[in-house]
């Protein structure tokens, strides 16, 4: 009989109420977009760099395991590399950033070919010359270039010979030498990539170079997969707590009017259920309960949302974003909100339930 109640009072202001859980659910899809961001775009950096095929990666002296890092490598490292015990193929690449989280990377790529397994082209071909350019699929859809297209990079205007199947390394692909060159960074690299012969020689290849590199991150490509992580990054960290902060306070100012302005409305409906004996208990019950299923509605409409944010990044800048859909946020997000909304009830469900019957019915 109450749960009927409850639905009645909400079904009776169907706007109110449909604008109140579209509301809540908007920190609801907050929360899972910017999780979702984060842990997209870590995957799709890890994917990315085990595309590479290496077992092994050396990173300049005081750099962290992940992150853009200037070219501070000497080049003929990867030539020393290649001579080590149980080593077959070593690359070199030269990363340049572009901005935001845009970068472009320089590489040999016959090396990265033969390490990599190769480049599926789903149009055009490797770039042969200096003022040539390769691009993934996905920042092709996103910039809408196509093989014989000019892109802008480094002030500069390359043209686009091959537009290859993403998962490798990067979006951006220029002749390491060019790059180098440009970017007055002859014979040095960003990182060096290492395969070896027998992959569990990995950690005792790793304790001979640090043998040499002492100064040198040198990190398994399973050790370093671990480090794509939002606990690895405690800015990111630091961001959702703050977003969490955002939407339960938009949770609780949303719901506080809503209900308030409910309340007064209801003002003579709540005098009637006093009259007929309901105590403070039930009417505090009812408003609690209208919250409680505001906010599940909020919840499932916030998780549907976060499908729509998706598609769009997916759709329209794919290169620059991706969002995973992270399942197990959906009850922390969804608590969350929940918790928001019930702080935000508190005060008029209270107010409420301590009304007068006589001075509620006589409420105009």
């Amino acid at each position: 009989m109450v749960y009927k109640l409850v639905w009645e009072n909400l079904k009776h202001r169907p706007v109110r109420t449909l604008l109140s859980s579209l509301a809540i659910g908007l920190g609801v899809t907050m929360m899972l977009t910017l999780v979702g961001v984060g842990e997209g775009m870590l995957r799709d950096q890890e994917a990315r760099t085990r595309g590479v095929g290496a077992d092994i990666i050396i990173r300049p002296a005081g750099s962290s395991a992940i992150g853009i890092t200037p070219p501070n490598i000497n080049e003929r490292l990867v030539a020393w590399a290649k001579e080590q015990p149980h080593v077959t193929q070593a690359t070199g690449v030269t990363i340049q950033p572009l901005g935001g989280v845009s970068t472009v990377h320089g590489v040999d790529l016959d090396e990265l070919s033969k390490m990599s397994g190769g480049f599926t082209f789903i149009d055009g071909r490797p770039f042969q010359s200096g003022q040539e350019a390769i691009i993934d699929e996905y920042y092709a859809k996103e910039k809408k270039l196509h093989v014989g297209s000019a892109v802008k990079i480094l002030n500069r205007d390359w043209t686009v010979t091959g537009i290859f199947r993403g998962g490798k390394l990067t979006r951006m692909m220029l002749p390491k030498t060019v790059l180098q060159d440009l970017t007055a960074t002859t014979g040095k690299v960003s990182v060096i990539y290492v395969k070896l012969d027998d992959p569990k020689q990995t950690q005792a290849v790793i304790a001979h170079f640090k043998q040499t590199l002492s100064d040198y991150p040198i990190y398994s490509m399973d050790e370093l997969a671990s480090q794509f992580s939002v606990n690895s990054i405690p800015e990111l960290k630091t961001f959702i707590g703050v977003v969490m902060t955002l939407s339960v306070l938009f949770g609780f100012l949303v719901v506080f009017l809503a209900m308030y302005t409910a309340i007064l409305e209801r003002t003579r409906e709540i005098g009637i259920l006093k009259a007929l004996g309901a105590g403070q208990s039930y009417v505090l019950g009812i408003l609690l309960r209208e919250t409680i299923l505001m906010a599940i509605i909020g919840s499932v409409m916030g998780i549907g949302m976060s499908y729509v944010t998706r598609w769009l990044i997916s759709t329209f800048i794919p290169a620059s974003m991706t969002q995973a859909i992270v399942y197990t946020w959906w009850p922390i997000a969804s608590g969350i909100t929940l918790g928001g909304a019930l702080l935000g009830v508190l005060y008029p469900a209270i107010k409420a339930a301590r009304q007068d019957a006589l001075e509620s019915l006589s409420y105009d």
